[in-house]
């Protein structure tokens, strides 16, 4: 049997969520409607405690506003969110290999990553409301970038 049939989402559960940081500095001068858009920084890294079939998905996301010099200083929000996700299959989908790494099921690499983001989205609308943030959304993107972009 090939490890992608042993992957279904319906097995991955979210046991735990914390927002580990989340910060918005904002200059006191700081104008609004002088935003023309936002600098984007985020890496999503996971943790595999296989033996309780855990994995343990990091997302940390900076947000800059792009003013083009209309404000004299920019606001700035940084974002630490951690999701523990219980995985009831994980052992045929997280195997170690001989250099002590994970060879991860892209099925369930994919999954961690979109739930992950498309979950911190929605924390960060909710979080960023009456901010200097408020207008900022993270945009859609492949969720395997974030597997991939950390290497």
């Amino acid at each position: 049997m090939q490890r992608n049939e042993f992957f279904q989402v319906d097995k991955i559960n979210i046991v735990d969520f914390k927002l580990l940081k989340g910060q918005v500095e904002t200059p006191d001068d700081f104008a609004i409607e002088h935003i023309d858009g936002h600098h984007l920084e985020n890496t999503l890294e996971l943790a595999f405690n296989l033996e309780d079939k855990l994995v343990k998905a990091d997302f940390s996301v900076t947000i800059l506003t792009d003013s083009n010099q209309k404000n004299r200083e920019e606001a700035k929000g940084s974002f630490h969110l951690m999701f523990i996700f219980k995985v009831d299959n994980l052992e045929q989908l997280a195997i170690p290999n001989e250099n002590k790494m994970i060879d991860l099921n892209a099925n369930l690499g994919n999954a961690l990553a979109s739930i992950s983001y498309s979950t911190s989205r929605g924390i960060l609308i909710t979080r960023l409301q009456g901010t200097a943030l408020q207008n900022f959304m993270l945009p859609v993107i492949n969720p395997n970038s974030l597997l991939y972009n950390n290497k």
